[in-house]
């Protein structure tokens, strides 16, 4: 079949404009790139942050009043989620060095981990909950995302760097804890990291493994070493940027009064 790549550029040589998910006060040098490259209009879309529901639209889920109960007994901006998506699984080996360097960075966390039937070995080693105590939670299983990201005692965002959970996390000024998967998520991360923003979990060069103490340290750094200031400041800084829905909706506004002008449906 079809490549994902040749249909992406298909569509784009294909169509009147481009609409991109990023705005040019975060990422001016590629809209001016985009724009060069494809001889075509691009338009930013905003960040299209979502929104967030009001405490009474959380009556009878039983799953966020589970997980409320447990952030709302943790410090302001201690805790950090960790969620790396629905699509990809770590090996065995990964998922364990995960844990390990959860348990030995000693700062609060949530875990958010996909529900995979198929795998026969344990999801987390043997014990683990019990050595971690009250300072951590694991949930198998979907969880409400932005509301968790939304909780003041969130402080931190270990993330696979899909597009939709970095605009979720800085939305609220969440530090990114950076740990690329597959696909995009490896071109995000450098994305991010040539601002500055957010720390990125080492990983072995010579076959792409992590290890316990690196993500001990990474966490840390995000969360409560003093060398990590600077990240949380950019982090709060990015808040005004992802999470105003005010000035992205404007963008969102402008593409509607293009598309109305044009009256065009080859948009990519």
């Amino acid at each position: 079949g079809i490549s994902d790549s040749v249909r992406f550029g298909y569509s784009i040589s294909e169509s009147d404009a481009v609409f991109v998910r990023s705005c040019p006060e975060f990422e001016p040098e590629w809209f001016v790139l985009l724009r060069d490259l494809y001889q075509k209009p691009v338009f930013p879309t905003g960040f299209l942050p979502p929104p967030v529901s009001e405490d009474h639209e959380d009556d009878g889920d039983a799953t966020w009043a589970h997980i409320k109960e447990w952030l709302d007994k943790q410090r302001l901006n201690s805790v950090v989620y960790v969620s790396l998506g629905t699509e990809a699984s770590l090996l065995r080996e990964e998922l364990a060095e995960l844990a390990l360097g959860l348990e030995k960075s000693k700062v609060p966390f949530f875990w958010a981990l996909r529900n995979e039937p198929t795998r026969s070995e344990p999801l987390i080693p043997d014990g683990f909950e019990e050595r971690v105590g009250g300072r951590g939670m694991v949930h198998v299983g979907w969880v409400p995302q932005v509301k968790i990201l939304s909780h003041e005692s969130v402080g931190g965002f270990l993330t696979h760097c899909g597009w939709n959970s970095v605009v979720e996390g800085l939305g609220f000024g969440r530090v990114p804890v950076f740990l690329p998967v597959l696909n995009e998520q490896g071109l995000n991360t450098r994305l991010l990291r040539g601002k500055d923003i957010g720390v990125e979990i080492p990983r072995n060069e010579r076959d792409g493994m992590f290890w316990s103490d690196s993500v001990a340290d990474s966490v840390r750094l995000a969360m409560i070493d003093d060398a990590g200031e600077m990240k949380r400041t950019k982090a709060k800084i990015m808040k005004g940027l992802f999470g105003n829905r005010d000035e992205n909706i404007l963008y969102v506004d402008e593409l509607i009064d293009y598309m109305k002008s044009k009256g065009s449906s080859h948009v990519g």
